[in-house]
């Protein structure tokens, strides 16, 4: 939640200089390019996106991080696939949904996780 409560803060007080606030926003947005960059480098053909949610028990993914990196490495045309069950919709972002881990595993060239679980214990050497 980080990111969208810094950008709230800086919001909320928009009229009182905020450095710290302001350096926490852009450290933030240095932190999803260096990701996106590293995700660019290796040149996959496809990028899964293994879950959206924030942290795990949460089915909260509005303004999840992870969309912004997606948008990055979506524009340098590297196909992004999602994983995320908790989602009912086909499409995220204009990227595929799916809901069949199997498949899902199967379809990515790189899998972006923002935590390790079992579920990816088979696939590690392709997990960033």
């Amino acid at each position: 939640c980080l990111p969208k409560d810094s950008k709230q803060l800086l919001a909320n007080y928009s009229d009182v200089p905020q450095n710290m606030i302001r350096a926490i926003v852009d450290a933030n947005h240095t932190r999803k390019d260096f990701i996106s960059d590293q995700i660019i480098a290796a040149a996959p053909k496809t990028v899964g996106i293994y879950r959206l949610v924030m942290k795990a028990g949460s089915d909260n993914f509005r303004q999840s991080s992870i969309q912004g990196i997606m948008k990055r490495i979506k524009a340098k045309g590297i196909e992004v696939i999602v994983y995320e069950p908790a989602m009912q919709e086909a499409r995220f972002f204009g990227s595929e949904v799916v809901n069949d881990l199997a498949r899902f595993k199967e379809q990515a060239d790189m899998i972006v996780a923002n935590r390790l679980t079992s579920d990816l214990d088979d696939v590690t050497d392709r997990v960033f």
